[in-house]
This record gives C-alpha cells, structure tokens and sequence, in this order.
C-alpha cells in the first residue's frame, strides 16, 4: 500500500488543529482557585510587591 502525502494546506491545518488542541488543554484550568493560581514566588509577582511598595512611599 502506498503512503499519501498530504498536500500543503491539509499539513498546515494539521499541525494548527495540534496546537490549538495544545492551547485549549493549557487554557482549561485557568480560572480562580485552581492549581494555575500565579505562584508567589514569580517574578511578575516580586515586580508588582515591588511596585506597590514603590507608589506607597511616592
């Protein structure tokens, strides 16, 4: 049996098909309390305590 290449457009739309399969799977647990919760110990986090510290004093 011979193998089938799959023109340019259905690649395309395959490998975009995976990635938005990816970004829905990522994108699903992104809602209050649950374990995505943006860890204390990030740096956007130590940025904003920063910058909030920084407007108090000013």
């Amino acid at each position: 049996m011979a193998v089938t290449r799959l023109k340019r457009k259905d690649r395309r739309n395959k490998t975009f098909a995976k990635l938005d399969v990816k970004f829905l799977k990522r994108a699903t647990n992104v809602e209050l309390g649950s374990r995505s919760k943006q860890s204390t110990k990030d740096q956007l986090a130590k940025n904003n305590a920063v910058l909030a510290q920084l407007s108090a004093k000013g």
